[in-house]
């Protein structure tokens, strides 16, 4: 039977377990809930009358079920596949370099979040351009928060660039899971400020030479691929198809 992956029908945590899924070439059904209504009070029932008979320790999204194995948690997950295919770092030295970059994409990634579903952000948005906020003589601290994101940007993609250095791969020259989630994060950046790259060129090789894999490259051309909305319902960038 082919494993079944579980999450709302949307990019989020789910982006990397499906990249990951597709270039293993592992069967899987993508379950996908969705929440209807008007907003902000959406009803999830489609979720939340499952929830809890689902037979899931910590019942959440996304979740994965492959025979007897019911797992949650998205990194879980991803290390899970990745074990079953010799994807999680072989020698001492790669899986230290994929500890650290799992978490630190992590990171990156709660941050970006918090900017995004933080409600004040579309008035930025609809001024013409997030760079517009300083033109404001009292920022809330909301816009400031979103300042202080952007100015960091470059030095936080900067130390992704180093870390991955001249290396093909960021634990080495064997593809991991920690590069699915790596082209995740660095992805959704690109979409939300497409010039961040610019001037680190082994970033954006590492993101082409990510899409030009057979199975990556496939998918994405397939009418399953999702490449928005990034973030749910309430969120206040990539919170819709595109």
């Amino acid at each position: 039977m082919p494993a079944v992956l579980g999450y709302w029908d949307i990019r989020g945590l789910a982006h990397a377990i499906r990249l990951l899924l597709e270039y293993t070439n592992t069967p899987y059904e993508d379950k996908k809930y969705c929440a209807s209504g008007e907003g902000p009070d959406y009803d999830i029932s489609q979720w939340t009358n499952e929830k809890e008979k689902l037979g899931l320790d910590f019942p959440n999204l996304p979740y994965l079920f492959d025979g007897q194995t019911k797992l949650t948690q998205s990194n879980a997950i991803l290390r899970y596949i990745a074990r079953k295919h010799k994807m999680a770092g072989e020698s001492e030295e790669e899986i230290q370099r994929v500890d650290m970059l799992e978490n630190q994409v992590m990171d990156f990634r709660l941050a970006f979040a918090r900017v995004c579903y933080n409600p004040d952000f579309r008035r930025g948005r609809e001024r013409g351009d997030v760079t517009c906020l300083r033109t404001h003589s009292k920022p809330v601290a909301e816009e400031k928060l979103k300042l202080e994101y952007l100015e960091e940007l470059p030095g936080k993609l900067k130390l992704f660039s180093q870390f991955l250095g001249d290396r093909k791969w960021f634990a080495g020259e064997k593809l991991t899971y920690v590069d699915f989630l790596a082209y995740d994060v660095l992805d959704q950046h690109r979409m939300f400020a497409p010039k961040c790259l610019d001037q680190l060129k082994n970033l954006k090789d590492f993101l082409d030479r990510f899409e030009a894999l057979e199975k990556i490259a496939a998918y994405m051309s397939s009418g399953r691929y999702m490449k928005a909305p990034v973030f749910w319902r309430t969120a206040q960038w990539s919170n819709r198809k595109e």
